[in-house]
């Protein structure tokens, strides 16, 4: 399944998980099941601009972007965070209301097979979107799963809340239970926000990524260059690496030319976009 395809299934989940949890909320009353709907309805924003930012980021490079248009997906993660915090000062909104004046809840056996069907969906959704957004490293496709796991852990938070708050009569835990699900999916915003930024600031490769590159690269070293200067970036799906090659100052052009592109070829074999800057180096034979 490709990141496009998973996303379409995010948003068919997203629209299917806004029925089941407003129904849940208006069978019942509960504020804390209107903010576990208000979380859907963020799912499903999220995953319509993360289609469209996925979409873009795979279009080829171009004069303009010839580095590709993968960073589009970084904004996929952060126009979430900022649906996320927009979400949460409604859910605090409503919470604050319903702590002034309780009321009581109404059919929660309806209301709590409703939310758990939502969950389930989510779940199963949120697996499939991780372990596509992972296989194809697309950021915005696993920020969408992990926003669907969170949501998965706030729908369970938010049954027990309401099923404790109707078995005691203590209404109060209703919408106290909203506001903890408010907090939940702010830190949720808070980590897309810095993931988003950390992105765009081209962060470099991870450990394993650059060992692979450095083991690729010393297979060729004893046929007289030397690299050195290893530098990496990521951009969006694409990940790139630029070193420095030194090579005996008596080679041809030609002879220090085969050695860079075998390099090139050797990295891309980890799907690791190489770019090699030849430079003489005298001590080298």
């Amino acid at each position: 399944m490709t990141p496009y395809q998973a996303l379409w299934l995010s948003i068919g989940a997203a629209v299917t998980t806004i029925a089941l949890k407003w129904s849940a909320a208006w069978v019942t009353g509960s504020v804390g099941f209107l903010s576990d709907a208000l979380e859907s309805v963020v799912n499903l924003l999220g995953a319509s601009f993360a289609l469209l930012m996925v979409t873009y980021a795979r279009r080829p490079a171009d004069p303009g972007h010839p580095f590709g248009h993968g960073k589009a997906e970084y904004f996929a993660s952060a126009f979430e965070g900022a649906l996320i915090a927009v979400a949460a000062a409604g859910i605090l909104y409503a919470a604050g209301e319903r702590i002034a004046y309780p009321e009581p809840l109404h059919t929660l056996g309806v209301g709590t097979t409703l939310s758990v069907a939502a969950a389930l969906v989510n779940l199963v959704v949120a697996r499939i979107l991780l372990r596509v957004g992972h296989a194809h490293r697309s950021l915005a496709t696993e920020a969408d799963g992990r926003h669907l796991m969170t949501d998965v852990w706030t729908t369970a938070g938010v049954i027990v809340g309401v099923a404790l708050a109707g078995w005691t009569g203590w209404y109060w835990l209703d919408p106290v239970v909203a506001i903890l699900v408010a907090f939940n999916i702010l830190r949720e915003g808070g980590r897309l926000m810095w993931r988003s930024f950390h992105g765009l600031m081209d962060a470099a490769l991870g450990a394993d990524d650059i060992g692979q590159i450095e083991a690729a690269l010393a297979k060729l070293e004893p046929r007289g260059v030397r690299f050195a200067n290893l530098r990496t970036r990521r951009s969006g799906a694409d990940r790139y690496a630029f070193v420095e090659m030194h090579a005996p100052s008596d080679w041809t052009v030609a002879r220090a030319d085969e050695v860079a592109s075998a390099a090139e070829r050797a990295v891309s074999d980890h799907e690791i976009i190489l770019m090699v800057r030849v430079l003489p180096d005298r001590h080298a034979k």
